[in-house]
């Protein structure tokens, strides 16, 4: 009996969706010079890089990475890049290696979910850099990479709640896996992380030291922040169908060294919303506040009888970017957890300047805020508030 393919069509996400004040027309002169000069300089870095990996016969490999989805569709996404012909998608490396990856563009790249394969509508290139996409639409076996080797699709079928597996193949390679969690409807509860500072020590604040644990620190000895692993335990516990979701200013190329750190510190698996640094049409390169906005929109659209807890830190732009969830999705916020850094992790060899705050004030919303410096500080006060909702909805 023969299978029915799953169809699928490419994201036109809000990162790339560009209105008319949005594109690089609209801009200042300065700020268009400065974006063509970037855009440019991008350019011609990946056709020089291109020509090196052709010269050492690299060919196009695929990084998948874990996609999240409902009953009805899934959200998939992944990553053409060259490489030599020995090498493995997604283990864990040191950072410098996933920024020096050379996007392979305009890849072919068949996909199946469950051994089911998909088949795409072509749109041309939608992601290419401010450029009205004038191609026509092509049903195809396969789905084809952006100018940066990226393929973002959302697959509309019938799948059963829980772990499917998505397989990648391309031309010259054996199929690559990753993992799709299908959220069930039953879920009421689901948990949005920041990861930099709130379950991993990399000291975002300062930028030097950032640098450093983002690019060269052996992933290995990446470390958890004290207690956040027993946290994300006891809400699991907690809230059983609850999906985790992973959110990150860290960029894609180091999704394998942090999907890595979840898996080894104990953490619940999940799907991670990293973010794209090249240049893009509508914010160019979205900031961190605004990155960490785009995909809370995209979630409560997602799961819409969802309420979800945040969990973040003080240590950049966490506090007032939930305060902004909760005043836009009044209802939808259960609670929200803040660990406090210390002073030696926000600031430059630990000195603070006189007048001068180390990290973001608590946020002033209408739903709990919890504090502490470590998990056990958060579940103190924490735990016990969200066990008597659960009662409440247990009553009602």
């Amino acid at each position: 009996m023969p299978t029915v393919p799953i169809p699928a069509h490419h994201v036109v996400t809000t990162f790339d969706a560009a209105s008319k004040r949005e594109r690089i027309e609209a801009q200042p002169l300065l700020e268009r010079v400065m974006r063509r000069v970037v855009t440019r300089t991008f350019n011609a870095w990946v056709t020089a890089a291109t020509k090196v990996a052709h010269d050492l016969d690299w060919f196009p490999r695929v990084d998948p990475y874990v996609g999240y989805g409902t009953n009805d569709y899934s959200r998939l996404i992944c990553r053409t890049v060259y490489a030599g012909p020995h090498s493995q998608s997604g283990r864990a490396t040191r950072g410098i290696r996933g920024m020096l990856a050379i996007p392979s563009r305009h890849t072919q790249v068949k996909i199946r979910i469950d051994d089911v394969p998909l088949e795409t509508v072509q749109v041309g290139e939608s992601e290419r850099y401010d450029a009205v996409d004038a191609h026509p639409e092509v049903d195809s076996e396969y789905a084809v990479s952006d100018t940066s080797g990226y393929l973002d699709l959302v697959a509309e079928h019938k799948l059963s709640s829980g772990v499917h597996t998505v397989s990648y193949r391309v031309n010259g390679r054996k199929p690559v896996t990753a993992n799709l969690f299908t959220i069930p409807r039953s879920a009421k509860v689901g948990i949005i992380s920041d990861v930099d500072d709130t379950i991993m020590i990399t000291q975002a604040p300062v930028l030097w030291k950032a640098a450093w644990n983002l690019l060269f620190l052996n992933p290995e000895k990446k470390a958890s922040v004290p207690g956040m692993s027993v946290l994300f335990t006891k809400l699991a516990d907690l809230f059983p169908d609850a999906p985790f979701f992973y959110l990150s200013t860290s960029p894609w190329n180091v999704e394998g060294s942090i999907r890595h750190f979840i898996a080894n510190h104990g953490f619940p698996e999940g799907p991670l919303l990293l973010r794209d640094l090249d240049p893009r049409p509508k914010t160019f390169v979205p900031s961190g506040p605004q990155h960490k906005l785009e995909f809370a929109e995209q979630l409560m659209g997602d799961f819409p009888d969802m309420k979800f807890i945040l969990v973040g830190d003080d240590g950049q732009k966490d506090p007032s970017t939930y305060a902004t969830i909760v005043r836009r999705y009044p209802g939808r916020v259960l609670a929200i957890a803040i660990r406090q850094l210390s002073p030696r992790e926000a600031m430059p060899f630990g000195l603070t300047a006189a007048g001068m705050t180390a990290s973001q004030p608590t946020p002033v919303t209408d739903v709990p805020v919890f504090t502490g410096t470590t998990g056990a500080n958060l579940m103190k006060t924490m735990l016990p508030y969200l066990k008597e909702h659960l009662a409440g909805l247990d009553r009602g």
